[in-house]
């Protein structure tokens, strides 16, 4: 697991996943596996060989009316719901509350004091 205040994830949030996934499959030698995130969308995880390194999101529908494809890093903590209220004192916007995902974790996407956002998450248990 990784720990705690360390960088966990990379994602990219993008209209055409197909396109990134030729792109970086032919300039970094990724390979990708396909998860169901239901309505009819795929999240896609890259790999480099067995290992996990990035997903690609796909930004769809009006919630990424506006948005510009974007990489989005999230990063591991203990206890994100406890530490979000902490943030919120210091000043940082909550975007999205928090959420569980099976078997990856809960995940809370804020907007820090500066201006840039930020996904934090606590991972789950490794099985």
């Amino acid at each position: 697991m990784t720990q705690h205040g360390c960088f966990h994830w990379n994602e990219l949030m993008t209209r055409d996943t197909e396109k990134m996934k030729t792109f970086y499959a032919d300039t970094v030698g990724w390979t990708f596996d396909s998860m169901d995130m239901g309505e009819g969308r795929t999240y896609w995880i890259a790999k480099v060989g067995d290992t996990p390194v990035a997903g690609l999101f796909p930004m769809a529908g009006p919630d990424f009316d506006g948005v510009e494809e974007h990489w989005m890093p999230y990063l591991a903590v203990d206890g994100v719901d406890a530490l979000l209220e902490n943030a919120k004192g210091k000043g940082a916007e909550v975007l999205r509350a928090p959420f569980d995902v099976p078997g990856i974790g809960r995940i809370a996407v804020l907007r820090e004091p500066g201006g840039a956002m930020i996904g934090w998450m606590t991972p789950a248990d490794p099985a």
